[in-house]
């Protein structure tokens, strides 16, 4: 085989399909015959001068593919098998892998500093292959420059592999040496001048040391700036890179430095090329986004002994940013809206001006409007799609009552530019504006209404007319009319929208059907404007929301008609959108009597929709399919038992979708509503059920975000089938506890690791509180006394941490009430061994959330039956 492997990995890259498929299952083979042979072969291949260039950098990518996967199963199986290998040989890889990083063919080596990165991410953390940095080191000197560009590559792949803490401050502090020495502009081999900024890209996490050095910290910068000016476009490019990620890294640290770097970025955004320039941009967005992070943690009673201080940055660079901001505005490219991924320097300056508004406030407003009324009327369409994006840009930040009489002004200019304006461009951003104007200046929230009854008609017809424009201008109407129907949520019973209902919905659904509706997400946006439009609709409004029922349905019908005809998935997206919308009608005619007894009449009919969707087998659609039968779950009760026969395998197909474990969540999600729906009826299924759940807990594929819920679909079983639950206790109780020791402890934890144990906790919490109550005035209460200590044992360990957010801790408190409800008298003894627990009751009876203290009311009285308080 090792004869051969040349020609089998050449193979492998074949245009001939047969010759392609035969040598991957020869390769699929050796690999499973003999590994280690075969990791040795690669490397081997690799590394050799006589092979072909194809060969070899096919023969480092597979061996990059044996040490590392995205899937953190994968992941770990595949480091498993690299450690368990022989020593002797994993050395002859190694060698194989160092001597490649000096082949004169640019693939051989590229892909070996890979590989070596992935090894030392696996080695390092174990104090293995200690030698690896030092005769990484020892290449840097050598002299052709090649050898220096693969290592210097090799650095910042291998910083980016390790975590700081791997490596030892005095190797950190020789590759940032070398890195930094790499970048100077002494450094006449522009290959490793580019190697050596990416490097220091991805070495800046382990600075920390070097960047508390001031004169470090100076030569850094120093030479970060000077490559910014370097004459090749891509060092300067990854120049402004490295500026970008020191401002969210070192943002602390950045004040004697800023004008200079100011300087140097107002030149890249005026005269450098557009790759350059949008890094340039990108450094003013990064540092607003940390001044927004640290105002919105510490609001306005600021102060300097906070752990991050606000330098006000952007405040000071006003009077010069915005102006090169503005500039960037003007420099729209002709067809930008037509490409959905487009991003240009007109974009970015657009969206670093809206930071800009969000980080100061008011101040932005004087500095903007002589430039939106100077180019607004001006005959070239540039400076009119300039201005106005320029104004709905700074719409999010400044004060309502900063804005409101300029938007006054402003929103008949907007609707006549809208209806008349020549260009599509300058359409497109007004659409886009008015949309901004009504997302953030109306609603209950603003004291001085921009929309009123005189005005409301005129804007419903400019975007009802906008909506028949080109499908990128009809778009962003159905985002503005999408926020004008939000804006009138809270407003109780009559919405001046109430009489145009009719005409609204008709458009909408005229747009779904155009030709053109698959261009620029128009259909999409016209559903979810539909869908809002419902949702915020008053009762008056109710039985044309209900003429609406028969509508959709038909569509999906059509579309389940089609997809047996054509099963080519474009239906799939369409189906997503059509069952969403089913579930916000049924939602809006569930929540009152009258309708809902109207909507249940079609009932039989929607499920039938929702199984044939189920059907057709795509996981979006699944997911959209599983939210509209929670809905109808909710609304029809306990006769949703008919439709369980048919529905049960489909429910059981959800909770085994591990892959697409939104799907997965969702499920669960509807496990909850059936059980609150039909109670004790859904006992047959539950042995099926339950099984499952266990099984998805155990599972180290399923994703870790549908754990929490899984637990908290525990308790809503628990209390729909009460004491029957009894037979599962001796599973779902040990899962539970295991899951609560674990979720104890967050020393060390970072926000994202915070976040998630919380929500654990709280998943936890609601299975105990369900059971609890599931098992409250039956004979089987005993049972639950043998967990009880273990219940409030971790109600005061996650109390002695101090780190559960407010959710947690009303579930808590929740917990201790029902602990002593069930329980009666049993509870008093163990109740008084935790003392902590009557600490988190006072805590919550005087907490300010009023839901918080409400619970905390119930607690205090149920324990107080059974113990002095």
């Amino acid at each position: 085989m090792v004869m051969e492997i040349t020609q089998l990995l050449l193979n492998a890259q074949s245009v001939d399909g047969q010759v392609r498929k035969l040598a991957e299952d020869n390769l699929k083979q050796f690999q499973d015959q003999n590994l280690p042979s075969f990791l040795l072969s690669l490397a081997g291949e690799l590394a050799n001068e006589e092979k072909p260039a194809d060969s070899r950098k096919l023969a480092g990518l597979i061996l990059k593919n044996e040490l590392d996967a995205k899937e953190q199963p994968r992941k770990f199986e595949l480091i498993q098998k690299w450690v368990s290998l022989d020593v002797g040989l994993k050395n002859q890889i190694k060698a194989f892998l160092l001597q490649s990083l000096s082949s004169p063919v640019h693939d051989a080596r590229s892909t070996a500093s890979q590989v070596v990165a992935k090894v030392a991410g696996i080695e390092l953390p174990h104090k293995q292959w200690p030698e690896l940095i030092g005769s990484l080191l020892g290449n840097i000197h050598q002299l052709p420059p090649h050898v220096k560009q693969a290592t210097l590559e090799t650095l910042g792949y291998l910083c980016e592999e390790v975590s700081p803490d791997v490596v030892e401050q005095d190797h950190v502090n020789k590759i940032l040496t070398a890195v930094v020495q790499g970048m100077n502009a002494n450094e006449t081999n522009n290959e490793v001048r580019l190697a050596a900024t990416h490097a220091l890209y991805n070495a800046l996490g382990f600075a920390q040391a070097n960047f508390n050095n001031d004169m470090e910290r100076d030569y850094i910068m120093r030479v970060v700036c000077e490559a910014t000016l370097s004459p090749d476009v891509k060092i300067r490019q990854a120049a402004f890179e490295c500026l970008v990620a020191i401002s969210s890294t070192y943002y602390e640290k950045l004040a004697p430095y800023i004008q200079d770097i100011f300087n140097i970025t107002a030149k890249a955004v005026r005269e450098d090329e557009e790759p350059v320039a949008l890094q340039a941009v990108e450094f003013w967005s990064s540092i607003c986004d940390e001044e927004i992070d640290i105002l919105e943690e510490y609001g306005v009673d600021f102060t300097g002994d906070s752990e991050i201080p606000c330098f006000y940055f952007i405040k000071q660079a006003l009077p010069a940013l915005v102006p090169m901001l503005l500039e960037t505005l003007l420099k729209q490219e002709e067809e930008q809206d037509q490409d959905e991924g487009a991003w240009n320097i007109a974009m970015a300056g657009g969206t670093c001006l809206g930071l800009v508004a969000r980080t100061v406030g008011d101040d932005i407003v004087p500095l903007v409007m002589p430039f939106i009324e100077e180019n607004i009327t001006k005959p070239d369409w540039r400076q009119r799609e300039a201005a106005t994006y320029a104004f709905g840009s700074i719409l999010e930040g400044p004060s309502p009552d900063k804005l409101t009489a300029i938007v006054n002004v402003a929103l008949n200019f907007m609707l006549t530019a809208l209806t008349k304006d020549p260009n599509s461009h300058v359409k497109d951003t007004t659409a886009w504006t008015l949309g901004r104007i009504f997302e953030f200046l109306h609603g209950s929230a603003v004291e001085t209404p921009i929309i009123t009854h005189a005005n409301c008609q005129q804007i419903l017809t400019v975007l009802l007319q906008a909506m028949k424009d080109t499908p990128n201008v009809a778009e962003k109407a159905c985002g503005a009319l999408y926020f004008l129907a939000q804006g009138y949520e809270d407003i109780g019973s009559s919405s001046p929208l109430t009489p145009y209902f009719q005409e609204i919905v008709q458009s909408l659904l005229t747009v779904t059907h155009r030709e053109d509706a698959g261009e620029a997400r128009l259909r999409t946006a016209a559903y979810e404007t539909l869908n809002e439009v419902v949702r915020c609709s008053t009762d008056e409004t109710a039985p044309l929301v209900l003429q609406l029922v028969p509508v959709i349905m038909m569509e999906l019908h059509k579309t389940l008609e089609s997809h047996n005809l054509s099963p080519d998935g474009k239906q799939g997206e369409l189906q997503g959108l059509l069952c969403g919308c089913l579930q916000v009608i049924i939602q809006k005619l569930g929540a009152a009597e009258q309708p809902r007894a109207m909507l249940l009449q079609y009932a039989d009919q929607i499920m039938q929709l929702f199984l044939g969707v189920f059907a057709c087998r795509n996981a979006t659609v699944h997911e959209e399919a599983m939210l509209g039968i929670g809905a109808l779950a909710y609304v029809t009760g306990p006769e949703f038992a008919k439709y369980m026969n048919q529905f049960y395998k489909y429910l059981e197909m959800g909770l085994q979708n591990f892959e697409e474990y939104q799907v997965c969540a969702v499920t669960v999600g509807v496990v909850g509503d059936l059980c609150r729906a039909l109670e004790d009826k859904i006992l047959p299924y539950c042995d099926g059920i339950m099984t499952q759940l266990l099984k998805d807990l155990s599972s180290n594929q399923l994703h870790r975000s549908v754990k929490p819920p899984i637990f908290s679909c525990f308790g809503d079983i628990a209390l729909a089938i009460g004491e029957n639950f009894e037979k599962y206790l001796m599973y779902a109780m040990p899962m539970l506890q295991s899951a609560a020791d674990l979720s104890a402890h967050t020393a060390g934890a970072d926000d994202e690791m915070l976040e998630y144990t919380n929500l654990l906790r709280n998943g936890i919490l609601e299975a105990y509180s369900g059971i609890l109550q599931g098992f409250k005035n039956t004979s089987r209460t005993q049972l639950l006394l043998t967990h009880a200590r273990h219940i409030l044992s971790f109600i005061d360990s996650i109390y002695q941490e101090k780190a559960m957010d407010d959710a947690v801790m009303k579930t808590a408190i929740g917990v201790l009430g029902d602990l002593a409800d069930t329980l009666a008298t049993s509870a008093g003894p163990l109740i008084q061994q935790f003392p902590s627990c009557r600490d988190l009751l006072n805590e919550c009876l005087l907490s300010d959330d009023h839901s918080i203290k409400q619970s905390a009311e119930w607690a205090k009285l149920a324990v107080s039956r059974v113990i002095s308080i």
